[in-house]
């Protein structure tokens, strides 16, 4: 199986352990071994979160090193910008477009980046970003704690792990009351991919 780094950043409350535990077991279902390691900053309150997650046949380290990650998969704009000398020439950065203010930006200290900026900052990095309206469409689900699955939808695609065995991880480890809303919150983000990364690629 080919060596495949992953990143996950965003802020605490978006979900992004919970995604990359369920990458993490999903591809061990698929036979690959994972490395997995979390750094959490003040995440009750809205600090950064990542999670380095490793899959190949042989993996002997957790982290990622800087320019080796093959997917940049980020829930919150500024910390996809936070992470981008990460990613390797050939990466995919996928970002929810989403903007959460830090503390510096509400109390004035500092300015958030432009959409324009950010997409400048990634185009040279690599050809390979999407922007993804997740929270948008987890709202229009009438349910915004699903942008980590439709994050996790979009990412499923670029993976060669089947859908079959996507879902049946997702439903294995959901509550069962938020089970079908969550294989749809899946469904909806692999579709996104199929008519985004199609386009790009077509």
């Amino acid at each position: 199986m080919k060596k495949i780094d992953l990143l996950l950043s965003g802020i605490g409350g978006q979900g992004v352990i919970l995604a990359s535990n369920i990458l993490a077991e999903v591809a061990m279902d698929f036979k690959y071994d994972v490395k997995k390691s979390d750094v959490l900053g003040m995440a009750q309150r809205g600090g950064a979160v990542v999670s380095h997650v490793r899959l190949a046949d042989r993996v002997r380290s957790p982290l990622v090193q800087k320019g080796n990650v093959d997917v940049l998969l980020s829930f919150e704009r500024l910390e996809a910008g936070r992470w981008v000398e990460h990613l390797s020439r050939e990466g995919y950065a996928i970002i929810n477009n989403q903007s959460v203010f830090p503390l510096s930006v509400s109390s004035g200290y500092e300015a958030y980046p432009l959409q324009e900026e950010m997409e400048q900052l990634f185009k040279t990095a690599t050809k390979r970003v999407y922007f993804v309206d997740a929270l948008s469409m987890a709202q229009d689900m009438g349910n915004r704690n699903v942008v980590n699955i439709i994050m996790l939808g979009f990412l499923s695609f670029l993976l060669p792990i089947d859908a079959d065995t996507w879902e049946s991880g997702i439903a294995a480890r959901v509550p069962p009351i938020f089970r079908e809303l969550n294989l749809d919150a899946f469904r909806r983000g692999r579709s996104e991919a199929e008519k985004m990364v199609g386009e790009t690629n077509g």
